[in-house]
């Protein structure tokens, strides 16, 4: 597997989605850009509030010609409740077996107290419309991070 960096085409992937159906990277090619961001757990703190501030901007990332999809390793039935306490208005990819995140370098070894274990890296990637990767932002703090996302992709133009 090559390592994922900007300027190379995004790895294809078809997940179930909290929506219903399935959702492809290739479904968007030629249409849309895609903000494509990974988090570790629906319903904490900082992955609630990642969330909710894609879902406030939802319009303005669509009016920039994007899309956005969020993936973790949960559940769709996790992710539908998330969805649904939190009012958000874009689809949650379910990711359970962490197929897609370990390609895409965001599934790793993680330490917390002491003990390892495995677990998604806060990694969101912006991507054009020809499938090529345009920004990665690893290890996202979530604070302003929408907006930031945002910005980069106004300043490629529609």
């Amino acid at each position: 597997m090559s390592e994922i960096t900007e300027g190379k085409r995004a790895p294809e992937f078809s997940l179930s989605a909290s929506t219903g159906g399935e959702i492809s990277l290739g479904q968007f090619k030629g249409q849309k850009n895609i903000v494509l961001y990974f988090y570790p757990k629906d319903m904490t703190p900082g992955c609630t509030k990642e969330a909710c501030s894609f879902r406030d901007l939802k319009r303005d990332f669509e009016a920039a010609g994007a899309v956005i999809l969020g993936v973790s390793t949960d559940t769709l039935k996790s992710h539908g409740k998330f969805a649904s306490v939190h009012q958000l208005n874009f689809p949650l990819l379910s990711d359970v077996d962490a197929t897609v995140s370990t390609q895409y370098g965001v599934y790793k070894e993680k330490s917390l107290y002491g003990r390892l274990f495995k677990g998604t890296d806060r990694t969101t990637f912006v991507i054009d419309k020809a499938g090529v990767i345009r920004k990665i932002y690893p290890k996202v703090r979530v604070e302003q991070h929408a907006e930031e996302v945002l910005e980069f992709l106004r300043s490629l133009g529609v």
